[in-house]
């Protein structure tokens, strides 16, 4: 027999409370990590930190909007078109019910967090790649905690395999798999360590966009070498996930 880790852990943390999810949990907490990585970076280099506020602030909103509507457009959109009130966090079958947002999607959140971040810019006159920089190491932050969630609800899953470390996700299927969102989150968090420690080598240097290039660059290479260790997803889950 595989020796393999069991994995059945109920995505909602409460059962009788469905919006209150591991998901949701492992956004939030990556959230926070990463204001305070950007507070200290703020810190560090004398900045306003009121202009922090303000950049929190757009990025929260702007990435909550856009992983909402990304999973809206790219995942579900002839269901939603058919129960548009479903798109706010409720629904009214069987009956009413605070539901919170139970589909996000991570790609859609960048796409309308770097509109937000280019808005930012202009009203403080702020140099985006400047700010893109720092906030890649955040991102690579908010990715890691974001794959531990597609862990929580057995999703994004590996190809079934023998290695020793393997996952059994009972809510799936009973074969023993590659737990490609713990492969992911880790890679995640050593970018983030790695890109951390080079802003402080690199701090009075000036080189804006050097951060966000090698980090986007590392981060992709991972994204499309790990594809070949995942399940096949269905339609744009494939190309997304």
């Amino acid at each position: 027999m595989i020796a393999s880790i069991v994995w059945n852990v109920n995505a909602t943390i409460v059962e009788d409370i469905p919006f209150l999810r591991w998901y949701g949990i492992c956004w939030a907490l990556g959230s926070i990590v990463g204001f305070y990585i950007l507070k200290i970076i703020y810190q560090k280099e004398r900045q306003d930190l009121k202009q922090l506020d303000s950049l929190a602030t757009y990025l929260l909103l702007g990435g909550i909007v856009g992983a909402r509507l990304g999973h809206i457009l790219f995942y579900d959109l002839g269901y939603y078109l058919e129960n548009p009130i479903e798109i706010l966090p409720i629904k009214l079958e069987p009956h009413f019910q605070f539901v919170g947002l139970t589909g996000l999607a991570s790609h859609g959140g960048v796409i309308v967090a770097l509109m937000a971040l280019i808005l930012h810019c202009k009203k403080y006159n702020k140099s985006f790649l400047y700010l893109l920089d720092r906030l890649t190491i955040d991102g690579a932050v908010l990715g890691g905690f974001i794959r531990i969630g597609n862990l929580f609800n057995s999703e994004i899953i590996g190809l079934p395999t023998e290695v020793p470390w393997a996952f059994v996700f009972v809510h799936v299927d009973l074969q023993p798999r590659h737990p490609t969102q713990l492969y992911e989150a880790i890679f995640y968090f050593t970018v983030a360590a790695a890109l951390f420690k080079l802003w402080k080598v690199n701090i009075q240097k000036g080189e804006n966009g050097l951060l966000a290039g090698l980090g986007l660059t590392v981060i992709f290479t991972q994204r499309f070498l790990v594809e070949f260790l995942k399940e096949n997803q269905v339609a744009l889950k494939l190309i997304f996930q």
